[in-house]
């Protein structure tokens, strides 16, 4: 959330890259009074010479999680079958 701040924002709607359908730049001061064309040639080349954006890797606690569910379907399963031999016995 941006408050009390004066930006220039620059927003191409139609990126030509199949990843992104808007880029929003925000202007630094020194270059707010360059011509719009000029900022939206630069935006136009920093986009197509983006790529395809990086693959998240999965945080700690999230991987965490999944171990724990693991690990808990596998004592529940040894429980289960101590207490159905004990049982059945």
């Amino acid at each position: 959330m941006i408050k009390g701040v004066n930006k220039q924002v620059l927003e191409i709607a139609e990126t030509g890259n199949g990843f992104f359908e808007k880029a929003i730049f925000f202007v630094k001061p020194e270059y707010s009074g360059m011509s719009e064309g000029r900022l939206r040639e630069s935006a136009r080349k920093e986009i197509e010479n983006a790529g395809k954006p990086p693959v998240t890797k999965r945080s700690y606690p999230q991987k965490m999680i999944g171990l724990c569910a693991v690990g808990g379907a596998f004592v529940t399963g040894v429980i289960t079958t101590l207490i159905f031999f004990a049982i059945f016995n």
